[in-house]
């Protein structure tokens, strides 16, 4: 078969915010934005940023070109979409486009577009543009554009993220713009890949161009884990693995000169070597790139035949729930439900096994309480079916009953353990959804739990009325320290109680929420300078909702017989760190607290 050519445009590869200078006028200011056209004719553009104004006149310019096509958007932050009010092709009636997206958990993609462009912003509105537009809101999946056959699968991105695998005329590219190593260390380009990562290594096999995202250096990396990006390193080396034959970089710094992203580029080169196949260049504004491809080599999944079920990308994502406890059956639904998804009900182990052989749901959550329903043998026989992805579905164990037989190598994906809030509950449907990490951990249960407890109850002041011997030392921890809030707590089976609230109006959280509950399973003051930087709390309500936790120390409260009962906490809504003379005060403060609490 003879090879014809991609035709490939950069309009935009930086990141962030577009910028202007002297010293980025190689690899350009405009902010995300590519041209993708076949040899058909089939014009796609991925992402619309600041870069989308320039391509818009470029086709208005140009006789005989088609003046319609295909939008691919990545995910709807502002660097990837602030180019479609200023995209002239959207103005002319005689035009239709197309406005792919992924499918969001609140809002439909036409509700998130239209808020940048209400009047108070812009003097056009979305619904006044001329073209005629046409909606789609994208899963993980496969669908045809034209002679294009495109795949979606989701970048580890603190915004629900798509990255694009355009596949025509025998070429591959992979579009992985805002993707985040799910492994800290493979920022470096070094570590053992596992999980996520090897399923986006999978995601690039075998491009002939993946443009990936590199706004960071490993050293920048550091500081920045969470912010959803990767490095020149990481993607360098997910690149090999996955055979692909050249790396675009994009996405670049706001503050990178020209020169610098030249040195990024040449430490690279140094690092594969002389002798590697992968071609390593920095994506830049108007840089044209035709692609010939290789359809002899192309990866089993691209060469699947038309009759191979695959799970199609504008399909309505669906959960199968397997339970036979009715209140977890009826958490477990809400939580899905909340966000729109569809769920199918089951008390059989066997009939979920069946369920998911003919659904092909995105998540399937099952009850495993031993003598009730054996949540790990239907685990099993899943991971055994013929279909594709069956080992990959995130498979989620609740488990309601002790279970000492679990297996030396899990089939699930993750298992919980009873009991769990609903508001964490949903939090991790929507990472198992979204294939997302889910950056908010519940503190493990320290060896000796009950006995704690019956200290606590021994201690009988739960639930007793404020006293100002521990509100006079909240009161002035809150001065000394200089933090909005200060609270004494205490950590009861599924909830942590306030004694005294400094600048708090809850009596008490779920146990799922308490910071304290980490910190009464060490000796000495847990410290959390920056919520959002650290992955057991960075998705916890309270940091991304009121009260907006950002920095937290807690000194844990120990009993004369030792056992850790609660703490005295200290909470500011901005990022801080304690120096040693402060915590030596935090020290004294809370020697304070526990002489107080040993006279209840």
């Amino acid at each position: 078969m003879e090879d014809r050519p991609v035709y490939v445009r950069f309009w935009g590869t930086r990141g962030s915010i577009p910028k202007s200078g002297v010293n980025l006028l190689r690899y350009g200011g405009s902010t995300a934005c590519v041209e993708v056209v076949t040899n058909a004719g089939t014009l796609l553009v991925i992402d619309c940023g600041t870069g989308a104004h320039a391509l818009g006149q470029n086709l208005l310019a140009s006789a005989g070109r088609s003046k319609s096509g295909h939008l691919l958007v990545s995910h709807t932050h502002w660097d990837h979409i602030q180019g479609l009010p200023f995209f002239a092709p959207l103005f002319s009636p005689e035009n239709r486009w197309d406005i792919y997206a992924p499918r969001g958990v609140r809002q439909s993609l036409q509700e998130t577009l239209a808020g940048q462009m209400q009047s108070a912003y812009f003097p056009v509105t979305l619904e006044e543009l001329g073209a005629d537009i046409h909606y789609h809101e994208l899963v993980e999946g496969t669908l045809q554009i034209g002679d294009v056959r495109v795949s979606t699968r989701y970048l580890n991105h603190p915004a629900l993220t798509l990255g694009y695998r355009l596949q025509a005329d025998g070429a591959s590219l992979v579009y992985a713009s805002d993707h985040e190593p799910h492994t800290r260390e493979l920022a470096t380009g070094q570590g053992h890949v596992t999980g996520e990562d090897f399923r986006h290594i999978e995601f690039l096999r075998g491009a002939d161009l993946v443009i990936h995202d590199a706004q960071f250096t490993p050293e920048e990396y550091g500081r920045r884990v969470g912010w959803g990006h990767s490095t020149g390193e990481y993607a360098a080396r997910v690149c090999q693995l996955a055979e692909a034959r050249a790396l675009a970089l994009t996405h670049h710094d706001p503050e990178r000169h020209d020169s610098d992203i030249d040195q990024i580029v040449q430490r690279l080169a140094v690092s594969l070597g002389a002798e590697s196949p992968l071609r390593v260049f920095a994506a830049a504004e108007g840089q044209v790139l035709t692609l010939v491809g290789r359809s002899e080599a192309l990866p089993a999944e691209q060469n699947a035949s038309p009759a191979k079920a695959e799970p199609a990308a504008l399909l309505q994502q669906s959960v199968v729930i397997g339970a036979v406890d009715p209140t977890l059956t009826a958490l477990l639904a809400e939580a899905v439900r909340t966000d729109g998804f569809r769920v199918t009900l089951s008390q059989s182990g066997q009939q979920v096994v069946g369920l998911v052989e003919a659904e092909r749901p995105s998540l399937v959550l099952l009850e495993h309480s031993p003598g009730v329903i054996d949540g790990m043998a239907a685990c099993r026989a899943i991971r055994q079916l013929p279909i594709e992805d069956a080992r990959n579905l995130p498979v989620v164990l609740l488990q309601t009953g002790r279970d000492d037989a679990r297996d030396q190598e899990p089939c699930e994906t993750e298992r919980l353990e009873a009991p769990f809030s609903s508001a964490y509950l949903q939090a991790r449907v929507r990472a198992w959804m979204l294939r997302q990490a889910c950056r908010w951990e519940r503190a493990e249960l320290a060896p000796g739990e009950e006995q704690r407890l019956a200290a606590l109850r021994r201690l009988d002041i739960l639930d007793t009325p404020p006293d100002e011997r521990f509100d006079r030392l909240t009161r002035l921890a809150a001065a000394v320290f200089e933090v909005p809030i200060v609270l004494v707590t205490l950590v009861d089976r599924d909830r942590q109680w306030f004694k005294s609230r400094y600048g708090l109006e809850l009596l008490e959280t779920h146990r799922d929420l308490s910071f304290c509950a980490h910190a009464i399973l060490g000796d000495e003051v847990m410290v959390v300078p920056d919520t959002r930087l650290d992955d057991r709390f960075a998705d916890n309500p309270v940091v991304t909702a009121a009260p907006h936790v950002r920095f937290y120390a807690g000194y844990p409260i120990r009993d004369a017989a030792g056992f850790c009962l609660g703490t005295l906490c200290l909470i500011d809504t901005r990022p801080r760190e304690l120096d040693p003379a402060k915590l030596g005060l935090l020290d004294d403060f809370g020697t304070l607290v526990r002489r107080e609490m040993g006279g209840c």
